[in-house]
């Protein structure tokens, strides 16, 4: 198979935009494309101001790419719903899997933000989709996400305002892979959304949490309940790959 075009997939964390950079200053002979795809109605607003701030620290345009069918989480779970299960989050497939499956064309090598605390995971990426050409530059060099913040803030960029209030990731608001601690910070920093999500849960009839083999609706939530840390969510372009490996192999 020719080899086609160099795809960076972007996804305004800091990971995703330092493999950018590293992508652009060692390939030569290939077209890149730093793709992104368009979450901003369901991410923070400072996202969109990283994202500027990146293009202009990168040298190039970052393409947005609107997802086919749902624009934000919530469309995705009331149009489907399903909000959670073993399989993963149907945010991730009908967001980023369609949207990159639309845009990809045979050959393409594709780029995502994997760090050195992920090499494992990729490999097993890699073994899943043979199909698929990948280059992980972070964990050829050996980069860590708290390298890649270091090397954002030397370069006078500022962080995304979601990791400034202490997230580990800068997902969408109210991300359904968090747990009790989670969603108890989101309905501090963000209550509008954990009031949504609640009423979602309700429409649907599912919830994100269990409770003692169970159902435990947001509504019901302890608000002292959970690790007041945020987990590390981890929810690039690759999240539902990394999902469909996941469930593939408890199979």
């Amino acid at each position: 198979m020719t080899r086609g075009r160099v795809i960076v997939w972007y996804s305004c964390g800091a990971a995703s935009a330092v493999a950018a950079k590293l992508i652009l200053a060692a390939e030569k002979d290939w077209p890149i494309v730093v793709a992104y795809c368009d979450l901003s109605l369901c991410e923070h607003p400072d996202s969109q101001r990283f994202l500027r701030d990146c293009e202009a620290w990168l040298g190039c345009e970052i393409l947005k790419l609107v997802p086919p069918k749902y624009r934000h989480i919530h469309d995705v779970f009331l149009g489907e719903r399903y909000i959670v299960g073993p399989a993963g989050a149907p945010c991730s497939r009908w967001l980023k899997q369609m949207t990159r499956q639309a845009f990809q064309r045979p050959g393409d090598v594709h780029v995502f933000g994997m760090t050195a605390e992920e090499g494992r995971r990729a490999e097993r990426i890699e073994r899943r989709f043979a199909d698929m050409e990948f280059e992980w530059p972070l964990i050829e060099e050996g980069l860590t996400k708290q390298d890649c913040f270091r090397e954002l803030q030397a370069a006078g960029i500022q962080l995304p305002q979601m990791y400034r209030l202490g997230y580990r990731n800068n997902n969408c608001i109210g991300c359904v892979k968090g747990g009790a601690g989670y969603w108890n910070k989101i309905r501090g920093d963000f209550p509008e959304v954990f009031e949504r999500m609640s009423q979602i849960e309700r429409e649907i009839g599912a919830s994100i949490l269990r409770r003692d083999g169970g159902r435990l609706f947001l509504d019901e939530l302890d608000p002292a309940a959970g690790r007041h840390t945020p987990p590390d969510i981890s929810c690039g372009l690759w999240c539902h790959v990394a999902d469909e490996v996941e469930a593939a192999e408890k199979e």
